[in-house]
């Protein structure tokens, strides 16, 4: 029978997941930058536009249930996605091959997460009325999609830093 969630864990669950959003969104914003002018870069730039909006539909999500959003963990991501930024990638003062890869694996790490945190809501959607099924199922499924195509880029990415061509 569908009561309602309690919000303790859920709360801190749901906060962890915004978190993560608000780190992806600045990583898709980045790499879309970083490829600016190519069919990656736009494809990017139009994931980036649908994590957005699958942020606010968390942040609705979050407001139906009565959580509130915890702005440090907000800030913490937003430190922790420019950190990651530091590491080396075998390249001084240029942008290496290997970022791509990087970028294209963290994003697909992410939105894999995402669609696990989808799903795991719609199961508690039996549990509680105010959880939209059909909304769910959607943007779990919409999360795979994008798991694909990053996927896909991903593995254009590697090639075209990895393998080189002999001359014939």
């Amino acid at each position: 029978a569908a009561g309602e969630l309690t919000m303790d864990l859920l709360g801190i669950y749901l906060n962890d997941h915004l978190a993560g959003s608000a780190a992806g969104l600045e990583l898709f914003r980045r790499a879309a930058r970083n490829h600016a002018g190519s069919e990656a870069g736009r494809v990017l730039q139009r994931l980036f536009d649908e994590v957005d909006q699958e942020r606010k539909a968390l942040l609705a999500l979050m407001d139906t249930l009565g959580v509130p959003v915890q702005r440090p963990k907000l800030v913490l991501a937003w430190v922790a996605e420019k950190a990651a930024r530091l590491k080396p990638n075998g390249r001084m003062f240029r942008r290496s091959p290997l970022s791509s890869v990087v970028e294209l694996e963290s994003l697909r790490l992410g939105v894999q997460g995402k669609a696990l945190g989808w799903a795991l809501l719609r199961t508690l959607a039996d549990y509680d009325h105010r959880l939209d099924p059909d909304q769910l199922d959607e943007l779990r499924k919409r999360a795979e999609q994008q798991g694909q195509i990053i996927e896909e880029l991903r593995l254009r990415a590697a090639v075209a830093a990895f393998a080189t061509r002999q001359s014939a």
